[in-house]
């Protein structure tokens, strides 16, 4: 009922078919919530005929004062960037809200600011499978249910999990799960690319008292971060510029370029380095370059065949 409150105050008129497909009940249940809502005090007007509908009685508006013009800005943003991965009613229900407390004459200023900064989680081309795999995943930790996985480490090794699931982590540009792993004992991180096959269990847990924030900063402190050194050919100056900051670009008089940067040193990076061809240099630290240059030894020698 709060539900539909929040979207009468948003638009001048909504049928009850609107409201039935929307919440997925009966016309009778509409049509028995709006009497509630009306008996509780709130002014809602049953239009009949063509355009007619339901719609609150002119001038009647929630409390305004709680949140600044900025700071709903800010939070519709965020929650639009949290939902292109999740899709989720419930934080669709949240912008409602947060809409509806927007004054009318402050309306046009609000969309204007809310079209300057737009967040979205997901790459080009996202693959929608990822996306409904990430919304089950988000009702699975939401439910306290146990799914079970079958993994791939970066080894190419497969082992089957059963996973308590705690938390979803966009990073970088990477899904990642974290929960904690009834096969080890102890939490971890999943990525989710590398899960082959995803099974939701029925089977319920208990919330362990252990956080991701925690395990990240042990992970963090482990030291795999690298320090690179890339000199970059003129030739691909755009894409470098386009995917370093350029306070790590140093740019020389030849046209070349060094790029100075940390990473995770996994496979991700040797990838990165590799897929510039011959248009990069590592300069350091000296196990990559000698990594970069036997991976380069042996495309060749598929090459010469």
């Amino acid at each position: 009922m709060l539900a539909i409150v929040v979207l009468l105050l948003n638009r001048k008129t909504i049928t009850a078919r609107e409201l039935a497909d929307r919440f997925e009940v009966s016309l009778r249940t509409v049509y028995r919530d709006i009497d509630a809502i009306n008996e509780a005090g709130i002014p809602v007007l049953s239009n009949q005929g063509s355009g007619g509908g339901f719609s609150i009685m002119e001038n009647y508006r929630l409390n305004h004062q709680y949140l600044s013009l900025e700071n709903s800005r800010t939070i519709i943003t965020a929650l639009k960037g949290v939902n292109t991965a999740l899709q989720d009613r419930e934080v669709e229900l949240a912008m409602e809200k947060i809409r509806s407390l927007i004054p009318a004459e402050k309306a046009p200023e609000f969309d204007r600011q809310a079209d300057q900064l737009v967040i979205d989680h997901l790459p080009w081309g996202f693959n929608s499978k990822m996306q409904d795999r990430i919304r089950q995943l988000n009702r699975s930790i939401a439910d306290c249910k146990l799914i079970k996985v079958e993994y791939q480490n970066l080894k190419g090794e497969y082992s089957v999990r059963n996973i308590e699931p705690m938390t979803l982590v966009f990073k970088g540009y990477n899904w990642y799960l974290f929960g904690f792993c009834l096969t080890k004992q102890d939490g971890r991180v999943f990525r989710l690319s590398r899960i082959r096959n995803l099974e939701f269990l029925n089977s319920s847990f208990i919330r362990r008292d252990i956080k991701f924030n925690d395990f990240a900063v042990q992970a963090n402190s482990s030291g795999q971060i690298v320090d690179l050194e890339l000199k970059f050919t003129p030739e691909v100056k755009m894409r470098v510029r386009e995917f370093f900051y350029l306070e790590d670009i140093t740019e020389h008089e030849d046209g070349s370029l060094l790029v100075k940067v940390s990473f995770p040193e996994d496979n991700w990076v040797y990838s990165l380095i590799m897929s510039f061809g011959s248009d990069v240099e590592v300069l350091s630290p000296k196990h990559i370059r000698k990594l970069i240059l036997e991976s380069a030894k042996k495309i060749q020698s598929i090459y010469q065949t």
